[in-house]
């Protein structure tokens, strides 16, 4: 397990970002993505989005807890923030295990049901245009991914 850093200027460097870490991503690759309110999780999931070929605008899908769009592979976007307090099984083992990427907003509101093997993405405000991006691997295949994008 390593953890990797990145810093962002702006919204369009994250957008870049995640575009060429959505590059690298295969199927079954799971992702959380952690930050405040406005620190930049949905600008950096349409990144990812763009590098897995999605065609569709990309946004939030705070209401609906889940939105799946078709690139290059399926890819399944989770905002969980609405089950912070539930225990309920919504069947998301049937994504993590799947054909397809998903990322996870607000994930530690589901941690149990959790793959082992993630990338876990923290975006932290430094300033106004400014974010710091946290990587944290838990497998080869990511630390790999990390490599890549960060030289």
């Amino acid at each position: 397990m390593a953890v990797y850093q990145w810093k962002s200027s702006s919204p369009e460097e994250t957008m870049a970002f995640a575009e060429k870490l959505g590059h690298r991503l295969r199927e079954g690759d799971v992702l959380t993505l952690e930050g405040d309110l406005g620190a930049g999780k949905t600008t950096f999931t349409k990144g990812l989005g763009l590098g897995l070929g999605v065609k569709r605008t990309i946004n939030s899908p705070t209401f609906t807890i889940m939105k799946e769009y078709m690139g290059r592979l399926p890819f399944y976007h989770m905002d969980v923030y609405r089950l912070e307090d539930s225990d309920e099984d919504l069947g998301f083992e049937e994504f993590f295990e799947g054909d397809g990427v998903c990322v996870v907003e607000w994930a530690h509101y589901i941690e149990e049901f959790l793959p082992e093997e993630r990338l876990d993405i923290t975006i932290s405000y430094d300033s106004e245009s400014s974010r710091t991006i946290s990587l944290k691997t838990s497998s080869g295949h990511f630390d790999e991914v990390c490599k890549e994008i960060i030289k």
